[in-house]
């Protein structure tokens, strides 16, 4: 049914319209408590599968992606999906338009999406009500249904590269005290200069910066006894780059990786979509990123040990993918653009196959 009406309607609306129109929808169910119940005893029915990473209780392995809820405006909504986390985001210090429309493209051919939507968001200080407003929402499900709340961070676009870890200080600051944990993004390819920051030499201040402003949290939600942080990667790293990250991780306390962003890498695309995505800039998400996610997934846990969290995303069309990432030393996974051409009932099946797998 939903693979009809994403065909047939939402097909007709550019990408970014669509997506907010189904936002719009799932928001205002959530908003009238008798729908809310309902929807969520249909999509999210035998999900809950508690885990405990990062000091936290998950209540279970599959989370959405940053870059859904860029302004913290649908996080219990989301919930009613099946997920056991939401990364909200990605946020920076000051509000921004993003790049000009249209920026959000489908792949169709490749189940996939390219976008250029550029940190479009208010900023942290917005951010930062909308948050306390999503507590009070969260805190009134029944413990064992309360998601995990991670918060993705990003740098200003007008910012310069050498006043980055400034940039990323003041959103920590706001921020850390609301996040169940933190997400430093230095690898989307939208924002000029960002990936950049992925070496060392770049890193390791934005990395001290964030860490300071979390330090100052007096109650954070981890046993860890501090606000979690984690960096998100890019998939277009060579091997040894990557491992220089996970290494930078290890060395200044970090407590884990996110495996992947983005890709600009247009060969994992064929016929027309090529084409397109050759013509357009921006970052390609879903199905074809998934053999390069995996790599820096395996390259990394094999690096690292258990020494580090791991969250996987890109490229997890089902059960079977999110399982293999399970296997391959992934602690949680994340996903976005499947759930574009799953539709709403798709995370749900997923984990209940996935309980099902010995």
């Amino acid at each position: 049914m939903y693979s009809l009406i994403f065909r047939t309607l939402l097909t007709r609306f550019d990408a970014e319209t669509a997506h907010h129109l189904s936002f719009t929808g799932l928001r205002a169910l959530d908003r009238v408590p008798g729908l809310r119940r309902l929807s969520r005893a249909v999509m999210s029915r035998g999900t809950s599968d508690p885990v405990n990473v990062l000091g936290l209780r998950f209540p279970n392995r599959l989370g959405m992606a940053a870059g859904f809820d860029k302004n913290a405006i649908g996080i219990r909504a989301l919930t009613q999906m099946g997920f056991g986390h939401v990364e909200i985001g990605t946020v920076t210090a000051h509000g921004q338009p993003g790049n000009p429309r249209p920026r959000l493209f489908r792949l169709l051919g490749h189940h996939a999406v390219l976008n250029r939507m550029g940190f479009n968001n208010d900023g942290a200080a917005a951010a930062r009500l909308k948050l306390l407003r999503a507590r009070e929402d969260i805190a009134k499900l029944p413990a064992q249904q309360r998601p995990v709340i991670g918060v993705n961070i990003g740098k200003t676009k007008v910012v310069e590269a050498a006043d980055a870890a400034e940039d990323y200080r003041q959103s920590a600051a706001q921020l850390a005290p609301l996040a169940d944990y933190l997400v430093i993004n230095v690898s989307s390819p939208n924002t000029p200069g960002l990936r950049n920051l992925q070496s060392a030499e770049a890193l390791e201040p934005i990395i001290t910066a964030v860490r300071d402003a979390a330090g100052a949290v007096e109650a954070p939600r981890s046993r860890l006894g501090h606000v979690p942080l984690l960096i998100k990667i890019a998939p277009d790293l060579a091997d040894e780059d990557v491992l220089a990250v996970a290494d930078l991780a290890l060395r200044t306390g970090v407590d884990g990786l996110i495996t992947t962003n983005t890709t600009i890498d247009r060969s994992v695309l064929s016929g027309a979509d090529q084409a397109f995505a050759e013509s357009e800039a921006g970052g390609i998400s879903g199905e074809p990123l998934a053999e390069r996610a995996f790599e820096v997934l395996r390259l990394v846990r094999s690096h690292v040990g258990d020494q580090l969290t791991i969250i996987a995303v890109g490229g997890i069309a089902d059960a079977r993918d999110a399982a293999a990432r399970l296997g391959a030393g992934a602690d949680l996974v994340q996903v976005y653009s499947g759930l574009i051409y799953g539709g709403p009932m798709w995370p749900g099946r997923m984990l209940r196959t996935l309980r099902r797998k010995p």
